[in-house]
């Protein structure tokens, strides 16, 4: 039961923070997704810099790990507001900024991971 409460807080957390990034960047009033691009590329270096952490430490408890990864950072990321937002872009002839949005949100949240990861390793570096 706490495995799911630790889930649906997180999650709750991250899906408000996902609602105010897209609230504050909406005021840049561009037809290019930068709040889901930035909070995919965010929520990459954050699930990189916690299994960096995990694999360095050994010391992340179970619930810390739901509660950061499945619920915070998948509230905060979205794949599927991704997907529409990309899909919309082709409807409307924006192939550059739809190609553009594929490009973006796939190199920069797997970048985001691989540089999580080495930046945690880095830092709790074993002795």
């Amino acid at each position: 039961m706490i495995e799911i409460i630790a889930v649906g807080i997180g999650g709750f957390i991250g899906s408000c923070l996902r609602f105010g990034l897209t609230k504050l960047l909406s005021l840049t009033n561009t037809a290019f997704p930068f709040a889901t691009l930035l909070s995919n590329a965010v929520a990459g270096f954050a699930i990189g810099s916690i299994i960096g952490y995990e694999q360095t430490s050994g010391n992340l408890d179970s619930k810390w790990k739901l509660f950061l990864i499945t619920g915070l950072l998948g509230g905060l990321s979205t794949f599927s507001t991704f997907s529409l937002e990309t899909v919309n872009l082709f409807g409307e002839k924006k192939y550059l900024w739809a190609i553009g949005n594929i490009l973006l949100n796939l190199t920069l949240s797997l970048c985001g991971v691989v540089v999580g990861m080495w930046v945690a390793r880095l830092m709790w570096k074993r002795a």
